[in-house]
């Protein structure tokens, strides 16, 4: 690994369209962050127990086949309790939250939404780790 890639965030991006997972994989990569990819929980699970470094954000899509991303998310941060989250969804935040998918607080992308909004989002989620807390 050279100097640059140990400063790269990583993201571990989860959906299970594989043509949405390669263009947010190839996107994030141009932008500067390292990522790992996963097509469900399972997957996603894997790689939180199993990636050597250190995972800075779970993108994962609210709609996962089987295990909602919320609920994938908690099991992961248990793993990982420094990760970030970034929720994508169709579905717009307020109706999100109301079915109990997400919390209040969860930073969530609505889909179709450009690079920029994704990139402002993972952003924000690293800088909030960043911060101090207390």
């Amino acid at each position: 690994m050279s100097e640059g890639e140990a400063d790269r965030p990583t993201v571990l991006v989860v959906d299970d369209e594989e043509d949405l997972r390669d263009i947010m994989r190839r996107m994030l990569e141009r932008r500067g962050f390292s990522t790992l990819v996963a097509g469900d929980s399972d997957e996603a699970i894997t790689a939180c127990r199993e990636h050597p470094g250190d995972i800075d954000v779970l993108v994962t899509d609210l709609g996962l086949p089987g295990v909602s991303g919320g609920e994938l998310s908690r099991t992961a941060t248990q793993l990982r309790p420094a990760m970030g989250v970034v929720y994508i969804s169709g579905l717009p935040k307020d109706i999100a939250v109301t079915k109990g998918l997400i919390d209040d607080d969860a930073l969530l992308v609505k889909k179709p939404f450009t690079s920029e909004l994704l990139i402002d989002a993972l952003r924000a989620v690293i800088a909030q780790r960043a911060a101090p807390t207390g």
